[in-house]
């Protein structure tokens, strides 16, 4: 998301500088709506993104509720197993259930992770849409204000760099706000030194953390 608030702000910032370094051969009008049109792109991405953020919630919540559900029928699973003697299936159990439990809160980050995406995306298309607002305020104004004064017929240079600087300056604004709200990217690193030996301690430790559930489990129904 990161990605997308830096390019939607350099969109926005582009075409804008693009439309002033061309006032000579546009007249602000067309400067005015050009910059309309960028933010109106601006929110339909950003509507996008929201979008894949709610699906994302959404499968990482159904998986909770379906490894949830998978971690109760291994419980009833391991009763069986140890009134029938079965410990090996008991612990093969145990170790799928804690499997399940490994997940668990990645896939709770996962939930929280994407809804905080869609906060700040409805913030995003918020903001975006005041000042697309107030963009087309100022064009309204503009064009009265050239319907008032007929005898105007040529805009000088002071009057077309007023008009696109007011323009500039709020989606510089935008700009920034997308900048500043753009800083969270995660990196993982892992390092590959001494990987099958930490593999095998892994094994060792679950297998202990089993045999110890399974002991206490036995202890409980004993």
């Amino acid at each position: 998301m990161a990605n997308l608030a830096s390019r939607v702000g350099r969109l926005i910032s582009g075409g804008i500088n693009a439309a002033v370094d061309s006032v000579e051969n546009a007249t602000p009008i067309m400067v005015m709506e050009q910059s309309i049109r960028e933010v109106e792109a601006a929110i339909t991405e950003v509507r996008a993104e929201h979008g894949k953020a709610t699906a994302e919630r959404h499968l990482a919540s159904k998986k909770l509720a379906e490894n949830s559900g998978k971690h109760e029928g291994l419980a009833k699973n391991i009763e069986i197993a140890i009134e029938n003697g079965r410990d090996d299936l008991a612990e093969a159990a145990i170790a799928q259930q804690m499997d399940l439990e490994a997940q668990v809160p990645v896939l709770e980050q996962t939930v929280a992770d994407a809804a905080e995406r869609e906060a700040e995306l409805d913030r995003y298309v918020g903001a975006l849409k005041a000042k697309r607002s107030e963009m087309q305020d100022e064009l309204k104004a503009y064009k009265k204000h050239l319907v008032e004064q007929p005898e105007n017929t040529v805009i000088d240079a002071g009057g077309n760099a007023s008009a696109t600087h007011d323009i500039n300056k709020k989606l510089d604004e935008a700009s920034a706000a997308f900048d500043r709200a753009s800083g969270h990217a995660s990196d993982m690193v892992g390092s590959t030194a001494g990987a099958a030996q930490m593999a095998e301690l892994h094994d060792l430790a679950k297998k202990s953390e089993v045999e110890k559930r399974l002991a206490a489990m036995k202890a409980k129904s004993a």
